[in-house]
């Protein structure tokens, strides 16, 4: 059934981040309490917003939270829910590619279809509006998954937009074949990605990282690289990404997702390395949850060094970065369900984020949009998308432990059953 079916009208009284509301100064009778939390009235047609006025009386505040629908910046729904048939018991980051690459071989257009039709209807449900997906594209079933994927952004447009990374070995982009792949990215608005980890061949990777830049120069393909998801050699894929850099101009843009060791290195060279990534314009993704499950293991127990992207520090240099949920239920990360509400809680004592301060909302709202080059940041404003979670609590520490009911709006219509695609 049609979005247009329903009328997309309607007003609600609601608490709002103060932080995500724009031009605040002059929305009338605007005050905020101690979780950064305003009580407004907010009403909209046609699925955009036409006001937005303070509420004052006490007698009237608001029984319920409003928060934009969520961006998740970096997932991989071509192997999302495999966990039972390959689970990685070891929790290692070594047995996870292993299991991966046997689970791999079992892909079909069916069970690729199946996962990730899964995966958006839970999304949708639980408030999320787009998403950026790594696609293995090497080997067995990768151009079916390829098509899949395709054919599902196409589908669910109007509910979640898709983003699509080519997710291959860095020296792939070298290669005849990937710069067929390449093309086949453009074609279908994609972006062109790689893993870079240590141990690497260093003349070999700066190579291909070279040629990877100057494939996207050339097609105009934004870059979202896997790197440094590791506890060895803090820092080193970032570093050699930045000398490439010095000397292949990038026209496009570049997202380092991960950035796990970062976090072990100097304080002062982790704050001259954030700088670094301030200046290019370098965009940062953290994925809080799969790394601080993969890594820091040594064997003995519960690890005290915990490699993990150094959020406070990027922040404070400029860097945009978001927060995604990365794997769910797949031989990476056994548990999710593509909940923004549950990365949100179980980020919180890993990343010290604090939702009710401007940065430490931004991750998970305004800076995954940016990251995504989405036409709407999810901020509060005359004009702005309909596009909203209304959570049945009044406080952030409500919000994110007691589990409270939600309703998502999408593009001003209440989401409900009919809406969502069959198949």
């Amino acid at each position: 059934m049609s979005l247009l079916n329903y009328e997309n009208n309607g007003s609600i009284n609601a608490w709002v981040p103060r932080s995500l509301i724009i031009d605040g100064k002059k929305v009338l009778g605007l005050s905020c309490n101690r979780d950064g939390l305003c009580p407004i009235q907010i009403k909209w047609v046609n699925g955009k917003t036409i006001s937005i006025e303070g509420i004052n009386n006490s007698v009237e505040l608001p029984l319920s939270l409003l928060i934009p629908r969520f961006v998740e910046p970096h997932a991989h729904l071509d192997k999302a829910f495999t966990w039972n048939d390959y689970p990685n018991f070891k929790g290692s980051y070594e047995m996870a590619l292993e299991v991966n690459l046997k689970e791999q071989l079992t892909r079909t257009e069916e069970n690729v279809r199946f996962r990730a039709q899964k995966a958006l209807k839970l999304a949708l449900r639980n408030g999320i509006r787009a998403i950026r997906t790594h696609i293995d594209s090497v080997g067995l079933a990768s151009d079916e998954s390829w098509e899949v994927l395709g054919d599902l952004k196409s589908q669910w447009k109007s509910l979640v937009e898709l983003q699509l990374v080519a997710l291959v070995p860095l020296d792939y982009w070298c290669t005849e074949k990937g710069k067929l792949l390449a093309t086949r990215v453009v074609k279908k608005d994609g972006l062109l990605g790689g893993v870079l980890a240590p141990p690497f061949d260093k003349k070999k990777s700066e190579e291909s990282l070279r040629k990877l830049i100057q494939t996207a120069n050339q097609l105009g393909c934004d870059i979202d690289l896997h790197i440094d998801e590791s506890q060895i050699s803090p820092g080193a894929g970032l570093k050699l990404l930045l000398k490439v850099l010095e000397e292949v101009t990038s026209n496009i843009s570049i997202t380092c997702s991960h950035l796990s060791s970062m976090s072990l290195l100097s304080r002062r060279e982790l704050i001259g390395l954030a700088d670094r990534l301030a200046e290019l314009k370098i965009k940062v993704v953290a994925l809080p949850l799969t790394n601080a499950w993969l890594l820091g293991r040594d064997g003995r127990g519960t690890s005290v060094n915990r490699p993990l992207a150094p959020i406070f520090y990027l922040q404070k240099s400029g860097v945009i970065v978001g927060v995604g949920g990365d794997n769910v239920k797949d031989p990476w990360f056994p548990l999710g369900g593509f909940d923004p509400l549950e990365l949100m809680a179980f980020s919180m004592p890993l990343t010290q984020l604090a939702p009710w301060q401007r940065l430490g909302l931004a991750p998970f709202t305004t800076a995954s949009a940016d990251i995504m080059d989405l036409d709407w940041d999810g901020t509060f404003y005359e004009g702005s998308p309909a596009n909203w979670i209304v959570i049945e609590a009044t406080s952030w520490a409500d919000a994110l432990s007691l589990n409270p009911k939600r309703k998502v709006i999408v593009n001003g219509y209440w989401l409900n059953e009919n809406m969502i695609p069959t198949g």
